[in-house]
């Protein structure tokens, strides 16, 4: 327990001196920390230069530690995030939730219903669930309302101009715009992102930006990033790391990610403990996105399919 103790107070007074020159910081000396590893804090530029040589196998090696800290956290919920009205987790699937474009918020089918059969019974003007502006009575009218958000830096307006230039053909427009969106935090434009520098339709194809964009759409809660970060590992052989990235995204309610992990359990890649937490996460993950409402709004759906 001593020896613990000594080696914090050691790593404690060592970050208070320069890494290099050993110059302890005061009112006249700034150290500065090594932006990458942060483990180390320098007095100027050049004590870093001369240090590198020597720093430099720890530096990444610590980075790497970093990096993987902060990728394999469990994220407190899905992308998607909650639904604005009944403050339950939205589903990851598009199918069950809708996107109003008068303030771009996703509202889940339920409270869509809910509001729906409460204008329906007392004659009201259809309206917004959220914002309360009337609906767009044509698309013209819709795009028009997005074009605002987006012009107000609304980074789910600005993904769905991406998206619309997508489907033009205009891969060049909708890189500049889903890029502006995940500048400005919107996770789904990350993982778009990362499809098209797979896909080559950013120019030529680039692994590094696909990786590093499907990294921060996993690390947002983007589930088939997740997922698609697991089955890269497992095809390099990296179970371990595979089935971190797959427990994670079954616990976001990603059912294809449940089915490889049960498939890679009776390979014998996945313990039978880390398959029964994958399980009961999912579950839990699938059953708090359930109420009557929304359950009332999937069976009038069923009505008309």
């Amino acid at each position: 327990m001593m020896s613990g103790t000594n080696n914090l107070k050691s790593a404690a007074a060592d970050m208070m001196c320069c890494a290099c020159c050993g110059i302890a910081e005061g009112d006249d000396i700034k150290l500065k920390t090594c932006t990458a590893c942060k483990s180390a804090r320098y007095c100027s530029v050049k004590c870093q230069k001369d240090h590198r040589p020597k720093h430099k196998g720890e530096c990444k090696k610590r980075a790497a530690e970093l990096r993987d800290e902060l990728l394999f956290k469990q994220p407190e919920s899905t992308h998607m995030g909650d639904c604005p009205i009944c403050c339950l987790p939205l589903s990851h699937d598009p199918q069950k939730s809708t996107l109003m474009p008068c303030c771009s918020k996703i509202v889940c089918d339920g409270c869509v219903y809910a509001n729906a059969i409460r204008e329906h019974k007392q004659k009201l003007q259809i309206k917004c669930p959220f914002c309360r502006l009337p609906s767009p009575k044509s698309h013209e009218e819709a795009d028009m309302q997005i074009m605002k958000r987006a012009q107000a830096n609304d980074p789910v307006a600005i993904s769905l101009i991406a998206l619309k230039r997508n489907d033009e053909g205009n891969y060049e427009g909708a890189v500049d715009y889903y890029t502006k969106a995940a500048e400005l935090g919107d996770i789904a434009s990350h993982y778009l992102l990362s499809t098209m520098y797979q896909g080559g339709l950013c120019g030529e194809k680039n692994k590094k930006m696909e990786v590093y964009h499907l990294e921060k759409a996993a690390i947002g809660g983007h589930p088939l990033a997740r997922h698609n970060l697991g089955v890269r590992e497992a095809e390099n052989g990296n179970y371990e790391r595979a089935t971190k990235h797959l427990i994670i995204a079954a616990s976001l309610g990603h059912e294809p990610s449940i089915e490889m992990l049960k498939n890679n359990h009776a390979r014998g890649h996945v313990s039978k403990a880390d398959f029964a937490v994958a399980l009961r996460a999912h579950q839990a993950a699938l059953d708090a996105t359930k109420s009557p409402q929304r359950e009332a709004a999937e069976s009038w759906q069923k009505q008309w399919e």
